[in-house]
């Protein structure tokens, strides 16, 4: 009989001792994973680059048949890109490129600067690994600026009318590592201004013209900004 109290006693003992050893033990809990693009999504993106600007189009002097041309231009270049999400992003581009104009059989008749600012809604491809290829659509203003006749016409006032336009855009960043690559990109603006040269006020020759430019260029990427920038988390 007192084997058998002692016995319960001790079952007892084991049973309430077992919640406060097990209380006592660390649990093991895994550590909090967070976001990926929270460590490495940059939304800000700028670009530096070389680009050749090669008008494509002839306009025409109106009541002839003598087409005017803009000749090809080499300048630099400047972008700015914000993404919104991983593959949606907006790019403001800006630059400004001299042209000489000239007509057929009467040689360089002008010269002109333009300022082309252009901003493109991109879609961006990320299933490429470092090769990140994108495409872009979007609308261009162009101011041109300093316009002199030249030439045949040298004694008239040349004004070129501002001019509204489409833009298409496709390229390539290849990025080094998470903020440095390099860029390859063209684009076609659809540039048609009217122009006039005139003598004291009065329109002596007008026309069209249709400039109508690819821009093809390459350059250095770098990417910055950190996740506190972001707008739009996915």
């Amino acid at each position: 009989m007192k084997n058998i109290v002692r016995g319960a006693f001790a079952a007892a003992a084991i049973a309430a001792a077992v919640p406060a050893v097990a209380a006592d033990l660390p649990t093991a809990k895994g550590p909090a994973i967070a976001p990926t693009y929270m460590e490495a999504f940059d939304p800000f993106m700028i670009r530096i680059r070389g680009v050749a600007v090669i008008p494509d189009g002839k306009g025409r002097v109106d009541g002839t048949t003598i087409g005017v041309k803009a000749n090809n231009s080499f300048i630099p270049e400047l972008d700015l890109t914000y993404f919104f999400t991983k593959n949606i992003a907006i790019e403001a581009i800006c630059c400004v490129s001299p042209h000489n104009v000239k007509a057929d059989g009467l040689g360089t008749v002008g010269r002109t600067i333009v300022f082309p600012p252009t901003v493109m809604l991109q879609y961006h491809f990320t299933d490429f690994g470092a090769f990140k290829p994108y495409v872009g659509v979007g609308v261009n203003y162009t101011h041109y600026f300093d316009s002199k006749a030249k030439g045949a016409l040298a004694g008239t006032n040349l004004k070129i009318d501002d001019s509204w336009g489409v833009a298409g855009q496709v390229g390539f960043d290849y990025m080094i590592n998470r903020n440095w690559g390099i860029n390859v990109d063209v684009k076609r603006i659809l540039m048609e201004p009217n122009f006039a040269y005139s003598v004291a006020g009065v329109p002596v020759v007008t026309g069209k013209a249709k400039i109508n430019p690819w821009i093809i260029g390459a350059g250095i990427t770098y990417r910055f900004g950190g996740p506190s920038a972001v707008v739009a988390k996915y």
